[in-house]
């Protein structure tokens, strides 16, 4: 099924340090990841999972790339795709080393669909890196695969994240040991990925030899000392309006405004105090929200 969904030779990517984040613990691609989901959500999910990290998913990005539909109805497959489980922003706070801080967006996508707790431990770095969920797999006649290491896996997902980086089952295994020194260096799988995916000219006419390049010229410096990441601060926002709010307040990642609820009845005994704390707390929202906007 999705093999006959859209791809993008040449993705729309956002700016640094907003797009698309992989989120973690996947199961391998399979053809029926999103058999449940109506057409168009499935299209567009199909699409999305292809995308590299750091590829621009909002609304009018996707209709740019997917002619079959327009930025209305790919901001509601969006908002379909958070329901069911695939999807969900979060706005992260990035600190530099001069001192400097700025909140980033970041939309994380899953094949696999996932509830929301599952979503808040992704949001609190609780989420196993190393633990993907099992499936079944699919029927096979061929003979088993060897093991593979890391760096021949990693090498040969580069074709996937971008169709001009791909590389022969010989390539992957004569760049192999240029990629070695990345992993004893702390790079993770995604980082490894982004790093040599990201900025490829419009034409890369010998991919081995470009990929060897930049294994060599893009390796990361030793660490000088091993410290202890810290865990990623996120927050929850509403797919639709980018509201913020906690896990509670936006099941399906969706604002109870979006989904259309009816607010309920007033208290009879609510005093006014309630009321104005109640008014103070809106037009912080609303501020936050501002602030936001004008720093996207």
């Amino acid at each position: 099924m999705a093999d006959a969904y859209p791809s993008a030779p040449t993705p729309l990517m956002a700016r640094s340090g907003f797009g698309k984040r992989s989120a973690p613990g996947q199961a391998p691609r399979r053809k029926d990841d999103f058999a449940h989901l109506p057409p168009r959500e499935a299209s567009v999910a199909a699409f999305i999972d292809r995308l590299p990290e750091g590829a621009a998913i909002d609304g009018k990005s996707l209709a740019a790339q997917l002619p079959a539909y327009g930025q209305a109805a790919c901001l509601t497959a969006l908002r379909r795709l958070s329901e069911a489980g695939h999807l969900r922003r979060f706005t992260e706070h990035l600190k530099s080393e001069d001192g400097s801080s700025r909140w980033v967006t970041r939309t994380f996508f899953s094949r696999t669909p996932r509830d929301d707790a599952w979503w808040e431990a992704v949001r609190t770095g609780d989420v196993p890196q190393d633990a993907p969920p099992a499936r079944v797999p699919e029927p096979s006649r061929s003979a088993p695969e060897r093991p593979r290491s890391r760096a021949y896996r990693l090498l040969a997902a580069l074709g996937r994240a971008d169709h001009r980086l791909t590389l022969s089952a010989a390539d992957c295994a004569a760049l192999a040991p240029f990629a070695q020194p990345w992993f004893e260096r702390g790079v993770g799988d995604d980082e490894f990925i982004r790093t040599l995916a990201g900025g490829l000219p419009p034409e890369v006419l010998h991919a081995a030899g470009f990929v060897r390049r930049r294994l060599i010229d893009k390796l990361p410096p030793e660490a000088m000392e091993v410290t202890t990441p810290e865990r990623p601060h996120l927050l929850l926002e509403c797919v639709v309006c980018r509201d913020p709010g906690t896990t509670e307040a936006l099941p399906g990642g969706i604002c109870r405004t979006c989904r259309g609820e009816t607010p309920p009845r007033p208290d009879p005994c609510r005093t006014l105090a309630d009321d104005v704390h109640a008014r103070v707390d809106e037009l912080r929202s609303l501020n936050r929200r501002y602030e936001r906007k004008a720093r996207t």
